[in-house]
């Protein structure tokens, strides 16, 4: 397995994302191909990462995806790389709710059998740092505490005692970072850091101040031999055409005749929206879309008045069309293009405001019968559901793992014939289903569920043969 490292911290707000982010920059400047990968169900993290590595930045989730495709999906994505860097997800031990260490930094840690280096927020205490640092090494002996990086140190002196309370504990102090140096400047908004979409010069000049920073602050050499001192081991590569060719054929729709596969120079097209505010999207979904024989392309709802030619297919993912509403809203003849659109929709959370009749009063597609507001509460977790009926990305009593997170509500929340029943952590009945469409606030990674890309694929091929056939006759 590729020479790895994972970045924790005891909690959030310790400094981990610019540690992690600028190691990255830093190593990918020095000339080795860097793989970036994050723990959890983050979308903006990985398009720093992207920015760094000049790589698909890539999420490592052991309750989405199921704790046996991490590795695999790691491999996959570290294929060709000289190191890969692991940022973790809020606290090291953290997982789940209520579900232990399910999902949680270290869990990734022990399956990917990677060392762990902690960024520790030094400010405000000199002594007890040697307290926290041994907590954290000897609470889970499964977890390999290979090193430390002081952020926010107050002085010379006050790195001068932190070292010296940490001589001899074990774990070595691989860098510290002064707190008087100019802040980067990332700036975060609702949901967190601003995506880089939506500022891609300036992100850039903000990865530079990372990697700036973490050069002048950490022994990037010894953390490149913790990295390569972790163990060697083998194991599958996730392959995506293998992932949707393994789908039980109960999640294929194709009627009997229709083709499982298309002619030569015949793939359905399935249009993904891109741009500013639908941002939130995993790297692997256009892998696997691709696999299951689709051709994917791509529309930006802010700019293009036209679908793509020859959609057959819409993706409409995550983002922040609340920030966009008035642009989106602009834009009538694309308005008016989804709302005509007659093939399979799938939106998720940003799709689904979009697809509302409004999003804080401005109008937009009008395909669902509701309206869409922001609200000071963030709707955040895990969640377990089952398709109640049948739609376009699940069979009826079809089971999936996801997440929501957003600051909007939707009223009302489910529609007569709903998208999901949620049954962890309680039961509700949530999200949309409309003929063609299904939109929903559950995000699903489509590596823990691969049924969904290939029943997207075979509704499209579906429907093809079923107009070729009402032509014929």
């Amino acid at each position: 397995m590729t020479p790895r490292v994972v970045i924790a911290a005891p909690g959030s707000g310790s400094g981990k994302t610019t540690v992690a982010t600028g190691l990255m920059a830093a190593f990918t400047e020095a000339g080795l191909r860097v793989s970036a990968h994050k723990v959890g169900p983050d979308y903006i993290d990985p398009g720093y990462h992207a920015l760094a590595t000049g790589r698909p930045g890539r999420n490592l989730d052991a309750w989405m995806c199921g704790p046996d495709r991490v590795a695999p999906l790691f491999r996959h994505g570290a294929a060709g790389a000289d190191l890969a860097v692991v940022e973790g997800v809020m606290g090291l031990f953290d997982g789940a709710s209520g579900m232990g260490e399910t999902a949680s930094t270290a869990h990734v840690a022990k399956l990917l059998r990677a060392p762990v280096v902690l960024v520790v927020d030094a400010s405000a205490q000199s002594r007890s740092i040697a307290a926290l640092v041994h907590g954290f090494a000897s609470w889970d002996t499964g977890v390999r505490l290979a090193g430390v990086i002081l952020n926010k140190v107050g002085s010379p002196r006050h790195e001068s005692l932190l070292r010296e309370a940490l001589d001899g504990g074990g774990v070595p102090v691989l860098g510290a970072l002064p707190r008087e140096d100019g802040p980067v400047r990332t700036p975060s908004r609702h949901l967190g850091l601003v995506p880089v979409a939506e500022r891609r010069a300036e992100a850039l000049e903000s990865v530079r101040a990372m990697a700036e920073r973490v050069r002048r602050g950490v022994d990037l050499s010894a953390v490149l031999a913790v990295a390569r001192a972790a163990p060697a081991t083998g194991g599958p590569v996730w392959c995506p055409a293998e992932a949707v060719a393994g789908v039980e054929r109960e999640w294929d729709p194709a009627a009997p005749g229709v083709p499982s596969q298309d002619p030569p120079g015949r793939a359905p097209v399935v249009a993904v929206a891109s741009g500013a505010a639908f941002t939130f999207g995993y790297a692997e979904h256009p892998e696997l879309l691709e696999a299951a024989g689709a051709r994917v392309v791509t529309f930006d709802p802010l700019r293009d008045e036209a679908l793509p030619t020859g959609a057959e297919a819409l993706v409409i993912g995550g983002g922040f069309p609340e920030v966009y509403a008035p642009e989106l809203a602009a834009n009538e003849p694309l308005r008016r293009a989804v709302a005509a659109f007659d093939g399979p929709v799938v939106a998720e959370c940003a799709g689904l405001l979009y697809l509302c009749r409004s999003l804080d009063g401005a109008r937009m597609c009008g395909v669902l019968p509701a309206e869409a507001r922001m609200t000071r509460r963030l709707t955040l977790g895990y969640r377990e559901a089952v398709a109640l009926t049948d739609n376009p990305l699940a069979p009826a009593g079809g089971r999936v793992r996801g997440h929501e997170f957003h600051r909007t509500v939707v009223e009302p929340g489910a529609g007569e014939v709903a998208a999901w029943g949620f049954t962890h952590p309680e039961r509700r009945a949530e999200g949309f289903v409309r003929g063609r469409v299904h939109a929903s606030y559950l995000h699903v990674h489509w590596a823990g569920a691969p049924g969904v890309p290939r029943r997207l694929v075979a509704g499209c091929r579906q429907r093809t043969a079923a107009r070729v056939r009402n032509g014929a006759s």
